[in-house]
């Protein structure tokens, strides 16, 4: 199944509860949620208190997007907080096995995030342990990035790797993805669409509702 994760980062913080009800009444499934700490990558953005005030509001999925180092002090507060899914990036995270355990431990999905220049090899020994990997399409910190046309190619060897296992395991792809690059990204064998300023940036219902028209086939 093909499912399209709205990115917060980009939508209009003075009005995010609608933003989010917007993009739910409009057919959404998950909810990506960028957190970052201004060390793993250069922006901070939102926390605890703003997953909290939104998740009353909402029955999408909470897919939580770790962008921070030492994840593992806060993944109890932020399942807390009402994650579904919590990914983390392979590359802040030096015990990535009991990351992952801990993730699990809490009743959340787990995931693990690869910037495009990391190695699929990094997945070797964790992959049969996961719900989802996320592929960065663009190096993480910032919205409204071009896509980096060489991580289609990283696409397909993920998708590879996980077939040749015989694992079910759903590939995330995040950052620059617009409705003139999609279907590329779903050929390459991706099923979780991350889209931040194509969905938030003017009419979200419409915006959706057109990503879902090429999700949907």
């Amino acid at each position: 199944m093909n499912i399209l994760a709205p990115s917060i980062l980009s939508a209009d913080f003075a009005a995010l509860g609608e933003d989010v009800k917007k993009a739910e009444r409009a057919g959404a499934r998950y909810l990506h949620i960028d957190v970052m700490d201004g060390a793993f990558v250069p922006s901070l953005s939102l926390g605890f208190p703003v997953i909290k005030s939104i998740r009353g509001l909402s029955e999408l999925v909470f897919d939580v997007h770790l962008m921070i180092c030492d994840p593992d002090r806060y993944i109890g507060e932020f399942a807390a907080a009402g994650a579904d899914m919590i990914t983390v990036h392979a590359e802040a995270c030096p015990h990535l096995n009991r990351t992952i355990a801990s993730i699990k431990e809490k009743g959340c999905k787990a995931g693990v995030a690869l910037n495009p220049a990391t190695p699929l090899t990094e997945l070797s020994y964790i992959l049969e342990d996961l719900d989802m990997v996320l592929l960065m399409t663009v190096n993480p910190g910032f919205g409204g990035q071009k896509y980096i046309e060489s991580c289609t190619r990283k696409i397909r060897g993920l998708k590879r790797m996980i077939s040749d296992r015989g694992l079910e395991i759903d590939i995330e792809v995040d950052g620059g993805i617009k409705l003139d690059n999609v279907q590329k990204v779903l050929d390459a064998g991706a099923n979780v669409i991350v889209a931040g300023s194509a969905v938030f940036g003017g009419n979200v219902e419409k915006n959706v509702k057109d990503f879902l028209k090429v999700l949907e086939g």
